[in-house]
């Protein structure tokens, strides 16, 4: 089972995406464990502080946390089946495929490249899901406007992108705004 879960900038969509699995784990009484994807890299002091804030909000609910800043798919096809997964987040995802491309190359070059990541993040989610419960978390950047900037552009087109492809595939999608989630497909 696939669910995104997506909103703004501490739109409340994590802890909402985290206490939503962990109600669907104790329910299930499989044995199985949580697991939290975790994609954030700590590159300066306020994400470092970020991603404290995060981890403090999960140390008592018995989440295993692997960080994988870009190879997801690896890292789920190594869990067993029936787990319960939490991937945090899409956004971040990109950013690091993003910081990976070649600085030289071209506008269609990196949109290329960024599309064939993101194909291939949204198929294989779609296909791990059939065998566990994966609820990803991603932010929704296009609500705003078209902003100044090759790179800019090109972060917002393939995050709107990418989120479409995996809502496609979801068999629930939540947008959280103000900490109240919205149903956009699916029931909760």
């Amino acid at each position: 089972m696939l669910h995104l879960v997506t909103g703004g900038a501490r739109s409340g969509k994590s802890s909402f995406a985290e206490n939503w699995l962990i109600e669907q784990h104790q329910q299930s009484a499989n044995g199985c464990r949580l697991y939290y994807l975790a994609t954030a890299q700590a590159f300066d002091d306020e994400m470092r502080q970020r991603i404290a804030l995060h981890q403090q909000g999960r140390l008592s609910q018995g989440w295993q946390l692997i960080e994988t800043p870009t190879k997801v798919i690896e890292q789920l096809t190594t869990l067993s089946d029936h787990s319960f997964v939490l991937l945090d987040c899409l956004t971040l995802w990109l950013s690091n495929h993003l910081l990976m491309l070649e600085e030289t190359a071209s506008f269609s070059d990196k949109s290329e490249q960024l599309s064939g990541h993101v194909k291939t993040l949204s198929q294989g989610l779609a296909e791990q899901a059939k065998r566990m419960t994966i609820v990803v978390v991603a932010n929704e950047v296009g609500l705003g406007i078209v902003p100044l900037g090759e790179l800019n552009r090109l972060f917002v087109d393939h995050a709107g992108w990418l989120n479409q492809q995996i809502a496609a595939n979801a068999q629930q999608v939540t947008l959280v705004t103000a900490g109240i989630p919205l149903t956009l497909k699916g029931n909760l």
